[in-house]
């Protein structure tokens, strides 16, 4: 097995030669900080706006996160409770129909700009595999109904999440029709070629140092911008005035040899993207290939947004995640696992995304490993606010919420890796059929009594 920082989908969309570090002092009407997805949509926004842009990359464009995910396309309606409570209802469904319509964006760009990217639209299902994940959908498809999306949202029974993938731990469900997963590599390095394609300057291997609503600054060049935008993910907290407002956790993933017999055999051929209920949930989905990838979002805590080698590359998580794998899936017992990758996760105190500004400053940040679908979203949304507009974008409830935080360090770290394990624990119990420890269940209960959402 090759475990690797960047992983497989890297490596399958190919090597591209890289863009040359910042040197000097130039302008630009906008300075994008960051070469993941939300940079790169927020870019191209803007040049579709006639605005003339820079994007710096402290490492190399989509090898972050946005290379290295599940690639599961998703809209924000599995969020609809929580919208709903924070927002109430019109502009919790206003933030639900804009994040529907950028799947749907995705990949009517990834056609007309003829990137392929391996779009492929499928229902994304939320399954149970122990008794206690049993409904844990229950709410979600309560508000969809209330919101008259009946052809959005359908819970399914266990023969027929079944007939879509027959995993022998599968026990009901729950579908999303506006769904999809890409290849996310693919995706990200197709949005930087057309990017460099229209004239906008991208400098690779430039760390920002300072940025402010004036410009930004590297250790070896400046750019004087009339805007600033900042999409770094999980290092958003490394900037002031954001070091309490995310967490940083990380997730992992295994991928399988091609195995289209076994596909096959479980009829899990329509492409369908799934998690199970857990919190710290497991994600599947298959390749164009005939592989199975498989992650876990139960990585470890990071320690405010230092760049930790734990996050990338962690033994023992890739270890569950192969471990989960065959539990799911029995038939690929004797079949090989070929490789193995993680990264950082942004993770946000209400697990929703925030985006905003400060003067000239904007900024997104929190999509708590969802961010695929979202961060076109957020890209529409940041153009909006870096160009100064007054439109239904910045106005979505979406930016500048509420602030909620968490602790500062160290107690964000310590008390992230207590609750961590004890879900771990009763995670484990019920896939035993038995019941957890009650300190176990107590620590576990911790994030919701204090109001936050931990990532599923």
């Amino acid at each position: 097995m090759e475990h690797t920082r960047h992983g497989w989908w890297l490596q399958e969309a190919g090597a591209v030669e890289p863009a040359p570090p910042l040197a000097g002092s130039s302008s630009a009407d906008v300075a994008v900080v960051g070469g993941g997805y939300l940079g790169l949509w927020t870019a191209w926004h803007l040049a579709e706006a006639g605005a003339d842009v820079v994007v710096l990359e402290a490492g190399r464009c989509g090898h972050g996160p946005s290379g290295r995910n599940g690639g599961f396309v998703s809209s924000l309606w599995d969020q609809l409770p929580a919208l709903e409570e924070r927002f109430g209802r019109e502009r919790a469904l206003d933030v639900g129909r804009a994040s529907a319509d950028s799947v749907r964006r995705i990949g009517a760009w990834c056609a007309e700009q003829e990137v392929e990217a391996w779009y492929t639209e499928a229902p994304q299902l939320e399954v149970s595999t122990a008794p206690p994940q049993d409904g844990a959908w229950t709410a979600v498809a309560a508000a969809c109904a209330r919101a008259g999306l009946a052809d959005e949202a359908r819970e399914l029974t266990r023969d027929e999440v079944l007939a879509i993938c027959a995993s022998p731990l599968f026990r009901g469900g729950f579908a999303l029709q506006t769904a999809a997963t890409v290849q996310p590599a693919r995706l990200a390095l197709g949005l930087r070629a057309r990017l460099q394609e229209r004239g906008v300057r991208i400098h690779e291997l430039s760390p920002v140092v300072e940025a402010h609503a004036e410009g930004v600054a590297t250790a070896a060049g400046s750019v004087r911008a009339g805007a600033v935008v900042l999409a770094v993910n999980s290092a958003t907290g490394a900037f002031p005035g954001f070091r309490n407002r995310l967490a940083v956790a990380s997730s992992h993933i295994v991928l399988t040899e091609p195995v289209p017999d076994v596909l096959q055999e479980l009829g899990w051929t329509g492409g369908e993207a799934i998690a199970d209920a857990r919190t710290l949930l497991h994600y599947l989905r298959t390749t164009r290939d005939g592989r199975i990838v498989f992650g876990w979002g139960g990585g470890r805590m990071g320690y405010g947004a230092r760049p930790l080698a734990r996050l990338e590359l962690d033994a023992y998580v890739v270890a569950h995640a192969r471990r989960q794998l065959l539990r799911f899936f029995p038939q690929l017992e004797g079949r090989r696992v070929t490789h193995a990758w993680g990264g950082p996760i942004d993770v946000s105190p209400t697990h929703l995304p925030v985006f905003g500004s400060r003067g000239r400053l904007c900024f997104g940040y929190g999509f708590t490993g969802n961010g695929v679908g979202p961060s076109e979203l957020g890209g529409r949304i940041l153009a909006s606010l870096a160009l100064d507009r007054r439109d239904a974008l910045s106005r979505l409830a979406l930016v500048d919420p509420p602030p909620k935080r968490f602790p500062p360090e160290p107690l964000r770290a310590l008390g992230g890796g207590a609750i961590r394990r004890a879900l771990i624990a009763v995670d484990e119990a019920a896939d035993a059929g038995r019941r957890a420890q009650p300190l176990a269940r107590g620590i576990g209960a911790l994030p919701r009594l204090l109001g936050l959402h931990l990532p599923r």
